[in-house]
């Protein structure tokens, strides 16, 4: 074990011989002796918790230098730690002379404890072995081994951890009842942690007993090596690998062989993978899923992997659990620290609040802290506060984040950095994606693609996509209740990813606003050329609505988020300069409806095609006559538009000519719809859903002879449709599902052709079908139990029997 040792420090010899030695010479005042002290613990703490793990793992006596060097860490960390909690300069001054004997203990003991001749021929010595593993040749030492190159052993778990034991039992019971088990999360979550807990477990231990093989994969396997290991550690001959699918087949033959023994439990750690994960060699994971009965596979991995095996999602920690890991790491519990005063519980939640719920950020950020008096607590927080990144507050917690982002492909990375345009601990329309990556990346316009990125980024843990109401996104192209949210420090890395780049050179340019206190740049007389083609800002409760100019030509998207106290919101004028804006998503997250005022600016945007508006009064549009000739899609999303469209003087048609998708969600002051819109005849889709009050559709509806899609969802007043929707033959889905006063259907339904969907869940006062509709070949309709014998009566057989149940109506 001495030499094990020796070869282990030596790996940071070469760090530590510079500054020890050169410092003898700079070291002349105690604030640079100080700053040299701690520099060497922060670079032999990893070596001396190795050691100390290392020891206990395989229950072999510590060397004498390893002792020494044990003993001069703690003493080390105590001191250092008493200097820091002195409040007082007299009692600091006590413990400068301590201070700089601990420094010369040091030097003695790097000089003549652990001389460097010795360091450096146990470095070499240790290079050559893990070249030799690495490279598959030579004999695998038991030295190596000890180093967590040889042995398949799980590594003895931290002797703290915190919100572990609920997913414990869980990932257990799952382990006992199915073949391979996958626990992912995001990086920093404990995934490692917990498997490390799981095989140390009485139940698995007596279970599998000592056919518990754990092997870390990391994001450049060798599945040869990683084999040979399995074969070793199992004191087994180990065959010649012709490639890698040979030595999988080889290992299953192993498995089979020690399941006679016992039921076998294999820990893949840390796989990556997923479809969009650059990683070379990709991993195949689905290989092993081997069919021996007496088997397990566990793996551990960011990505959830769907369809292989039982899914397991490890969540962050929460409330309690968070301040208990913090408090650990920030306050030492070796007897001789009492919490000051000062440190009160608001500070530390607050600081606890910062870090999110991850168990990497909790301790990194608790251990740059400890010791330190509260004012840099203070300090540190108000940092925070002000705008700098909690990501810099420690090595390698930044890395650890961004990792999950560094095998991205470049598609999917774009549109994860696209997710921080949106305000922190908001929830994201899907809709308003769809819109702005149709145009930025040019998706599909359905939104099939975005969806598709979408999940693809929450396999990976970068987001949670979730739907509020079941039942709507069935209807295809409908994501109205569809929605992203994402962890404030996965927004804040995106946005630190962003910031990297000089500004002129920036895809993405993203403005937190706070009241009326701009970034300088915006101030001055000449300001930098804005090359950005997605431009946000979001501004809060204390802004003026003045906006200063900005020149931003080769803006396509803007997204502007707002609260206000005041009656109007005010579109900036600098918007008029923007010759390729082709996407407005202007959501509204106060309390107010604001109106919306300098609406004509939208009239000097020749290529804008899609608008989403949230929560906005909109002015009467005859006051205002905007021709948006290239518009395309209107969303309009719990707005006040019912002056907007009580005004008949309007020229809709010259307005508005190329519009072909309208979405209107949740506006109740909506009474009915105009006359005017059925002549918008290039309209394809039409969705109404969750107004309240329309009874009637205009008789004009059949003049919009292009229509594909008409969505009347939950429309709780409506009491039929109008009969000249028979002329609209190029309809292909029609929702009334929540139309429950709905009586009748028009007898002509029959001539609806092309219609290949009917959705009519909830239709409680429909009481017949029209003969005519039976005539339509192809059609599939959804409905639940009540209304299904309408259509098994005259013995219809493309039906769909579905009892979501759900409350669109109330909301």
């Amino acid at each position: 074990m001495e030499i094990i040792g020796q070869a282990v420090l030596g790996e940071v010899t070469g760090e530590l011989i510079k500054p020890i030695f050169d410092g003898v010479k700079k070291a002349a005042s105690f604030d640079e002796i100080l700053k040299q002290v701690r520099s060497i613990l922060k670079l032999i703490g990893p070596t001396v918790h190795q050691i100390k793990q290392l020891s206990g793992e395989r229950d072999r006596p510590k060397g004498e230098s390893e002792k020494q060097l044990i003993q001069l860490y703690e003493e080390g960390e105590k001191l250092i730690q008493k200097y820091y909690r002195a409040h007082w300069l007299i009692n600091k001054w006590k413990y400068e002379g301590k201070v700089n004997a601990f420094y010369k203990s040091l030097l003695l003991f790097f000089q003549f404890g652990m001389p460097l001749e010795q360091l450096k021929t146990n470095m070499e010595s240790l290079a050559l072995r893990q070249s030799q593993l690495k490279s598959g040749a030579g004999e695998v030492s038991g030295q190596i081994g000890f180093l967590g190159s040889g042995g398949c052993y799980a590594r003895k778990p931290p002797d703290f951890t915190v919100g572990l034991d609920v997913p414990l039992r869980e990932v257990k019971e799952l382990l006992f009842k199915e073949s391979v088990v996958v626990v992912s999360a995001p990086g920093g979550c404990g995934k490692t942690t917990l498997v490390q807990k799981l095989c140390q477990d009485p139940d698995v231990k007596g279970k599998f007993k000592d056919n518990i093989f754990f092997v870390t994969v990391s994001k450049v396997p060798n599945i040869k090596l990683m084999v040979r290991k399995l074969f070793e550690h199992n004191h087994s001959r180990v065959p010649e690998f012709q490639n890698d699918q040979d030595a999988i087949i080889q290992l299953e033959q192993l498995l089979k062989k020690q399941a006679e023994k016992a039921p076998v439990l294999l820990v893949l750690d840390d796989v990556w993978g997923g479809p969009d994960i650059r990683v070379e060699p990709e991993f195949p994971l689905q290989k092993f899923e081997f069919k021996i009965p007496e088997c397990r596979i566990l793996v551990t991995s960011r990505y959830k992997f769907p369809g292989f095996g039982c899914a397991y999602k490890l969540d962050l920690l929460h409330g309690e659990e968070a301040m208990e890991l913090f408090r650990h790491s920030a306050f030492p519990t070796d007897g001789d620290f009492t919490l000051d005063e000062d440190f009160d519980e608001d500070l530390v939640k607050e600081i606890v609040k910062r870090c999110g719920g991850f168990p990497l950020v909790l301790q990194v950020v608790a251990r740059s802290l400890c010791g330190l008096p509260v004012e840099i607590w203070k300090s540190r927080l108000l940092e925070w506060l002000e705008g700098q990144s909690i990501l810099e507050s420690g090595e390698g917690l930044l890395d650890c984040l961004q990792s999950s982002l560094a095998s991205l492909n470049d598609k999917l990375k774009e549109c994860f950095m696209d997710l921080g345009s949106f305000p922190e601990d908001k929830k994201i329309p899907v809709t308003a994606l769809i819109d702005m990556w149709a145009e930025l990346y040019k998706l599909d316009k359905n939104g099939v693609h975005a969806i598709s990125r979408l999940i693809k980024l929450s396999l990976q843990n970068l987001l949670n996509l979730v739907v509020t109401r079941k039942g709507t996104a069935e209807v295809e192209g409908c994501y109205d209740d569809a929605f992203v949210l994402q962890h404030d420090l996965l927004r804040e890395l995106a946005i630190r990813q962003i910031s990297q780049e000089p500004m002129e050179e920036r895809k993405r340019l993203i403005l937190d606003l706070s009241g009326n206190k701009l970034p300088d740049w915006w101030t001055e007389e000449k300001q930098p050329c804005i090359k950005a083609r997605l431009l946000s800002i979001s501004t809060d409760e204390m802004f003026s609505s003045s906006w200063c100019d900005m020149q931003a030509p080769e803006v396509e998207v803007l997204i502007l988020n707002f609260q206000t106290r005041e009656s109007n919101y005010t579109l900036p004028e600098f918007m008029k300069r923007m010759d390729k804006l082709k996407v407005l998503v202007l959501t509204n997250y106060g309390f107010s409806i604001p109106e919306l005022t300098n609406f004509s600016v939208l009239g000097s945007l020749s290529s804008l095609k899609r608008i989403r508006l949230e929560r906005v009064s909109i002015p009467a549009l005859c006051n205002t006559m905007v021709e948006l000739k290239n518009l395309e899609k209107i969303t309009l999303v719990m707005c006040k538009i019912n002056q907007a469209f009580n005004c008949s003087a309007i020229q809709m048609p010259v307005m508005l000519p190329n519009l072909k998708e309208i979405n209107i969600d949740s506006c109740n002051d909506l009474v009915g719809l105009p006359e005017w819109l059925c002549d918008l005849v290039q309209l394809r889709k039409l969705s109404i859903s969750n107004c309240h009050k329309p009874s009637t559709l205009p008789e004009g509806m059949g003049r919009l002879g292009n229509l594909e899609v008409l969505r009347l969802h939950a429309c709780t007043k409506l009491v039929g449709l109008p009969d000249s929707i028979a002329s609209l033959h190029n309809l292909t889905c029609l929702d009334i599902s929540g139309c429950f006063r709905m009586r009748e259907l028009p007898k002509q339904m029959g001539e609806l052709c092309r219609l290949r969907k009917l959705y009519m869940r909830r239709c409680s006062r429909l009481r017949e079908l029209p003969p005519s509709i039976m005539r339509i070949k192809q059609l599939k309709v959804i409905c639940d139990t009540e209304k299904a014998h309408l259509w098994e009566d005259h013995n219809f057989t493309n039906l769909m029997i579905d009892e979501t149940t759900d409350l669109d109506w109330l909301v």
